[in-house]
């Protein structure tokens, strides 16, 4: 008799992760881990992503021993600053006010786990994004568009893109929330993709 195909589990609430994963074709389950993330603004955002990552999956990994879990965590750094997910429209103004006409980087910490292996593998994604010169208007405007309070440093890159981006550099996807590449690399060599 054949060992059932191994199981996907994607240990995220987030909606645009499960729509990068269902887009290379593989079956899944979504299971929200129930932690609370590292986010100090002085830790390395590389650090910080990857713990967060590993700490997602690791929850899940425990209740699912038998299944490979992908957990994931994405966050903004400018000028020496974390920008995580805002917590109210104040804050999520103050957080494009500082990315308006700057540089900044988005980092993707990925953790792919199954726990009855032993089996951990985990890498940190980055990407530039340039954003274009942000008045109160324009602010105005892509808040009264874009819910910016589930999203790190408070934009999503896909929606309203014209308005606020002038450019990026490196995996889009990554920026979404979920480099692709990357995730479809460790799928295959766990024989999942």
């Amino acid at each position: 008799m054949r060992d059932p195909a191994p199981v996907l589990v994607l240990a995220s609430a987030s909606p645009r992760r499960r729509e990068l994963l269902a887009g290379l074709g593989v079956k899944f389950e979504v299971v929200v881990p129930q932690v609370t993330e590292h986010e100090d603004a002085a830790t390395d955002p590389r650090v910080m992503v990857c713990h967060n990552a590993e700490l997602k999956a690791a929850w899940v990994a425990e209740r699912r021993r038998e299944a490979w879990v992908l957990g994931a965590d994405t966050t903004v750094f400018v000028e020496g600053r974390v920008l995580n997910k805002p917590a109210d429209l104040a804050e999520a103004r103050r957080m494009l006010r500082l990315l308006s006409g700057r540089t900044h980087r988005v980092c993707t910490g990925l953790s792919l786990q199954r726990r009855s292996e032993g089996a951990v593998l985990a890498t940190v994604v980055e990407s530039e994004v340039q954003f274009k010169v942000l008045d109160e208007a324009v602010i105005d405007r892509y808040l009264a568009r874009v819910d910016p309070l589930d999203k790190a440093g408070a934009y999503a890159i896909q929606q309203e893109t014209d308005l606020i981006i002038a450019g990026w550099r490196g995996s889009y996807t990554n920026i979404v929330g979920l480099p692709v590449e990357e995730t479809k690399q460790f799928l295959t060599l766990c024989g999942l993709c």
